[in-house]
Formats: C-alpha cells, sequence, structure tokens
C-alpha cells in the first residue's frame, strides 16, 4: 500500500487549503493521522486532469470535482462525503461516527445556512484566494451556473442580508453544540458532523477574516469548537 494522494485547489500567495469541501478529506486524513500528500490542481485543469483517471463524472451539474483522492489501494474516488465513507471503512480508528443522526441534521442545517451565505462568501474567493487562471474560470463558469456575475450577486444578496437569512440555521447547530456540553456535537467525541461546521469556518477564515468573526458572532459555540480542532488544521499544504 502507498500514500494516500489527496487533489486540493491551490490559493496565492502560500499555496494552501482553502476550500471547506477539500478541507473535509484532509480534516479527516489528519484527524486520523492517515499518511497523505497533495496535488494541487488550477480550477482548469481539474476536469481534464480527473477525466484522464477513469473516473465517471458527478451526476450532478459539475461532473468533476476536488477534493479527489488516489486511496492507497490505488482507487479514485471524488467527492467529500463519498470519500470519509471509505476512509472510515479503510481506516476504521478513530470513528467518525457517521451513523450518528446528529450528522444528518448539521448536513442539513448547514445546507440551508450556506444557500444565502454563497452571495457573500463567493465573490471574495477570486478576490482574496485564487491566482489566475483559476480567478477567471471561477468568475466565468459561475456566471454562467448563477446567471448574473459575482459583483451583481454581492450587490443584490451579500452583505447583511445573507447572514440574517443564515442566522437561524447556524444558532440552531450552535444548540445542538452545546446539548452535550461540547465542545464536540458529540460532548468530548470528534465525529464527522464536527468537521463540517470546523471546515465552513475555516473557509470563511479563509476567504476573509471578518467572515469568520461574524460567524462566531452569531454563534459562540463555533468558537470552542474551532478551538478544539486545531491540531487537525494545522497541516494544510503538503
Amino acid at each position: 500500500m502507498s500514500e494516500v494522494l489527496l487533489y486540493d485547489l491551490p490559493s496565492k500567495g502560500r499555496c494552501a487549503c482553502w476550500s471547506s469541501n477539500p478541507w473535509k478529506t484532509r480534516m479527516v486524513l489528519n484527524y486520523k493521522n492517515i499518511p497523505y500528500k497533495t496535488e494541487f490542481i488550477e480550477y482548469p485543469d481539474v476536469a481534464p486532469t480527473l477525466k484522464s483517471f477513469g473516473l465517471p463524472p458527478n451526476e450532478d451539474s459539475t461532473p468533476y470535482t476536488i477534493p479527489t483522492i488516489r486511496d492507497a489501494n490505488g482507487k479514485y474516488i471524488m467527492d467529500s462525503r463519498k470519500i470519509v465513507v471509505e476512509l472510515e471503512r479503510q481506516y476504521p480508528e478513530p470513528s467518525l461516527h457517521l451513523d450518528s443522526p446528529l450528522l444528518a441534521k448539521v448536513e442539513e442545517l448547514f445546507r440551508k445556512a450556506i444557500r444565502p451565505l454563497m452571495a457573500v462568501i463567493l465573490p471574495r474567493v477570486p478576490r482574496n484566494i485564487l491566482r489566475e487562471p483559476s480567478a477567471e474560470y471561477f468568475e466565468r463558469t459561475r456566471e454562467e451556473r448563477l446567471g448574473m456575475p459575482l459583483a451583481q450577486l454581492e450587490k443584490e444578496l451579500g452583505g447583511n442580508k445573507g447572514w440574517e437569512e443564515a442566522t437561524p440555521y447556524l444558532k440552531e447547530t450552535g444548540d445542538i453544540l452545546r446539548a452535550e456540553g461540547g465542545p464536540f456535537l458529540l460532548g468530548k467525541t470528534v465525529s464527522y458532523g464536527d468537521i463540517i461546521i470546523v471546515t465552513f469556518l475555516h473557509f470563511c477564515k479563509r476567504v476573509d477574516d471578518k467572515f469568520f468573526e461574524r460567524a462566531i458572532e452569531i454563534e459562540p459555540a463555533f468558537k470552542k469548537l474551532y478551538d478544539a480542532s486545531q491540531a487537525w488544521l494545522e497541516r494544510d499544504d503538503h
């Protein structure tokens, strides 16, 4: 068996993981202490690179996506949710408790919270994170998908409006975090639901510190969870 190979998206400046979905996979690898190395792929090269591996496309609107891994047996797996299921099977300890009923609840709440926040966060990604040609690709493909330029999306649906719509779902997630005494959803035990929350917070922080501060101002329980997870956020670039 060889090391896991994680395919990730680069950033300008110090090249390091920034997006929440690849962070989900990276945090799982870090938490389980699975040997791996990283290969960064610019956005325009994602589809041709992954297609060359013989991977069938996703069934949704984006056929090829990051994260993707080549596991220790040489099998390619795409999509963070599919990846964690396979890694949990191959490396069952420490468990991420994928059978916890709280996982489905957190996934549902975050789908609802992230939808309005995309108008806040997405426009900052090409400005603050991406290098060319990924920035151009990101702007163009999101405009095609959303039916408007990111600047227009930000102006019409971003700012306080996005945060206000997301707030009830973020606060409900905080209530779940507090229910078992924290800092994790299961109290003192880490689960994949925690990784979903932490990687969203870290994504906010990477894109703009003000977004991170706004999220933890809305829900202080997020800060306790984020601080308790620092060990698994340290390795971000190799």
